[in-house]
């Protein structure tokens, strides 16, 4: 039997299962395929395909999506395909930005590339689809309810499967999902109702086990075999999708990178050398080689814009060391004068697309993201999302709450947690001379530590990538999910994925960075063209 209804750890404070552990389960019972079915989202989704993939695991990419307005309204969602995988990514996003989301109602209009699960009867007396699937849980506490769902599916001609869902790894990890469910509700385990935290079965089972319980109802597994062939998406990992770039008449993105990589070699090199033209043809051979000709010029396309309208802007790190990126503007080194090496920024071993990160004044970089949003279009541009993940003092406070404990108190021994891994917590006192006096192996507090281990890091909410943003040449839900940063009332929406499944899935990344320093020199210069 195949797991279809999987949590990981991304669920960001619900499940107690990395997708690592998930991987390794899956192969320890010799499954050929899983599901990952986070709860509102697809945060690890990238990573979990390539993880799958790379132990000849097949992934079957799915997400357990709720009503807003009534949470036992709610259902697994399964792509079929790769157009699904897109649906499943615009779903969560209306999920997760309309405060009137209604799932049946969107259930009902579209998304026709979705298998649906449902133990929801409303759900399931609400939506007509030949492709939805009444889903029995595989735990003692739904028996009666199972029967019911059972006879209803009978009555109404509807298929039926079972599932287990999983919220944490092995039956002992209960409390580590109770902790974090406390955590996300900032309440303590004493507070916790039953129906806010995942059955004590929930965790993952021997498909074996659930398959001789389920002897009985063959049909069930059948199900599930003909879901598990009939889902098939392939993200295409590594493939480069750019946004198309305005050319004019006549060019190639190359032959117009090679124009304007010539029109700048010959204003910063008068005369032009023959040692800069070879390296220059050198260089631009390179970047077409790998593909990565309109990266420069989106790249370009800002720079110049943002110099058009007399912003102080300037690239650094290692695009220094290219003569193409000299040219164009984007850095203002000069490669060939001081011996750069052009390798250290792009070489043809690199699999992914540079890394130019462009520095604008503090004052001004909002408007040069405005300008990207306008020229590229809002549904095609999104900032880039970091997940934040618990670290020694954050996990040590946050379980330390969960258990009751006031913040006086755990303030007395937080204080003296360095920042460092929570996988360190356990061994402070002998690697961190500042938490010698540390006695973390009496109770609560070992307690505590061991749990507060366990989720090392584990992502604990979404904030924004201090530069990142993201265009796509086709409408950014197309690729992957959204929703609001974590301070909804900013209205900045940001991806679900991180800067590292971005780059995975192969859409362009560019750090468009707010430097302070520009802004105070751009500020003395007015000051000083004033006083004069």
């Amino acid at each position: 039997m195949i797991p279809l209804h999987t949590h990981s750890n991304y669920s960001l404070l619900q499940s107690a299962v990395t997708i690592d552990n998930l991987i390794t389960k899956a192969k320890e019972y010799s499954l050929q395929s899983i599901a990952l079915t986070d709860t509102n989202g697809m945060y690890g989704t990238v990573s979990f395909v390539k993880k799958a993939i790379e132990n000849g695991i097949k992934p079957i990419l799915g997400s357990y999506v709720d009503d807003p307005e009534n949470f036992k309204i709610n259902c697994l969602v399964l792509a079929k395909n790769n157009e699904g995988f897109s649906e499943l990514c615009k779903l969560i996003t209306l999920r997760k930005l309309n405060e009137d989301f209604s799932l049946i109602q969107h259930l009902r209009k579209s998304f026709r590339n979705l298998f649906i699960l449902s133990s929801s009867i409303e759900l399931l007396k609400s939506v007509k689809r030949e492709d939805i699937f009444v889903e029995l849980i595989s735990t003692k506490s739904q028996k009666y309810n199972n029967r019911n769902l059972y006879d209803f599916a009978k009555s109404n001609n509807l298929k039926s499967i079972v599932t287990n869902p999983v919220y944490f790894l092995n039956k002992e990890d209960h409390l580590t999902h109770k902790i974090l469910t406390a955590i996300k509700l900032n309440k303590n385990l004493d507070n916790l109702s039953q129906n806010e935290v995942a059955d004590s079965e929930c965790y993952f089972k021997d498909p074996l086990e659930i398959e001789k319980s389920w002897s009985k109802l063959p049909e069930l597994f059948q199900n599930i075999n003909y879901l598990v062939e009939n889902c098939n998406v392939d993200l295409k990992l590594g493939e480069f999708k750019f946004p198309t770039f305005s050319l004019p008449s006549g060019e190639t993105s190359f032959s117009y990178l090679q124009k304007i990589s010539y029109d700048g070699l010959s204003q910063r090199y008068v005369p032009m050398s023959e040692k800069a033209i070879k390296r220059l043809e050198y260089e631009l051979s390179v970047i077409d080689e790998l593909s990565f000709t309109d990266y420069f010029l989106v790249v370009w396309d800002i720079v110049k814009e943002a110099k058009r309208r007399g912003m102080m802007t300037i690239g650094r790190g290692s695009a220094a060391n290219s003569l193409v990126s000299y040219c164009l503007g984007l850095t203002e080194v000069d490669p060939v004068k001081y011996n750069l090496y052009f390798e250290r920024f792009l070489n043809k071993g690199r699999s992914s697309p540079p890394d130019v990160d462009i520095d604008f004044s503090w004052k001004e970089r909002d408007e040069i993201v405005r300008y990207v949003f306008e020229k590229y279009g809002y549904e095609n541009v999104a900032m880039i999302s970091t997940h934040v993940t618990f670290r020694a003092r954050s996990a040590f406070r946050e379980v330390a709450k969960a258990f009751g404990l006031s913040n006086e108190e755990i303030s007395k021994y937080s204080k003296y947690i360095p920042w460092t891994s929570a996988e360190n917590l356990p061994n402070l006192s002998h690697i961190f001379p500042e938490a010698k006096n540390l006695n973390l192996s009496i109770e609560p507090w070992k307690t505590i530590v061991h749990i507060a281990t366990k989720i090392a890091n584990y992502p604990r909410h979404l904030s924004i990538h201090p530069g990142g943003i993201v265009i796509a040449p086709k409408p950014i839900t197309n690729y992957m999910a959204l929703e609001y940063a974590k301070n909804k009332g900013l209205g900045l929406i940001i991806t679900q994925p991180d800067m590292h499944g971005i780059e995975d899935l192969g859409l362009v990344k560019i750090d468009l960075l707010s430097q302070r320093s520009l802004g105070v020199l751009r500020d003395t210069m007015n000051h000083i063209k004033n006083k004069n």
